[in-house]
């Protein structure tokens, strides 16, 4: 696997989420912070967000964020950041992230969290890029959505060749491991596909 410079994770914008998540996501911002990879994530202060990039910053790390102008008073822009990058559009955002981050770990999150998740699924799917992608199952949280990627599978919703897209591990640890057994990609990426 080619080395990993930065990492784009998605997760919940909420305060509201039970301490088993922030503590899950202040370790992957401690662990990427000690092996020197970028965090690249939606730029918000609060939740898992914010706790994962305070992680990064307080470890001597480095945190780029990327927040639509509408959501500024919503999610407010965590400042204490790297870089903070004020963007048009929630679709500019993801783009960003997509062509900043060399993988995706996904943590607990909403509908925003499955929105993301899902469209840079589905642009591995179709071709557009082999970056692994890590679901961080905490506390089982994505057990649910295991269950439905199984379904979609046996009832052939999808191509069995396509269920190498995408992993579910249970600890932040593991996705480290995981990340760096991912095989080589296999083609030329271009950002024009999108």
């Amino acid at each position: 696997m080619k080395k990993i410079q930065a990492i784009g994770v998605y997760c919940s914008s909420y305060d509201s989420v039970d301490d088993v998540y922030r503590k899950a996501a202040q370790e992957t911002g401690k662990l990427l912070a000690e092996r020197g990879i970028s965090l690249v994530f939606g730029g918000g202060r609060h939740g898992l967000m914010g706790e994962v990039a305070n992680a990064v910053m307080e470890h001597h790390g480095r945190a780029i964020g990327y927040m639509p102008k509408h959501l500024e008073e919503r999610e407010e822009p965590n400042k204490n950041i790297t870089e903070i990058h004020m963007v048009d559009t929630m679709h500019t955002r993801k783009r960003l992230m997509y062509e900043n981050a060399d993988a995706f770990f996904i943590l607990p999150g909403g509908f925003g969290t499955l929105d993301e998740a899902f469209e840079i699924i589905t642009w591995r799917q179709i071709g557009i890029h082999e970056k692994p992608i890590i679901f961080i199952n905490i506390n089982e949280y994505w057990t649910p959505l295991q269950d439905l990627t199984h379904n979609i599978f046996k009832e052939h919703f999808a191509l069995q060749e396509h269920r190498n897209c995408f992993i579910f591990v249970k600890t932040v640890a593991e996705a480290f491991e995981a990340l760096y057994q991912a095989p080589e990609p296999t083609f030329e990426e271009s950002f024009d596909w999108i």
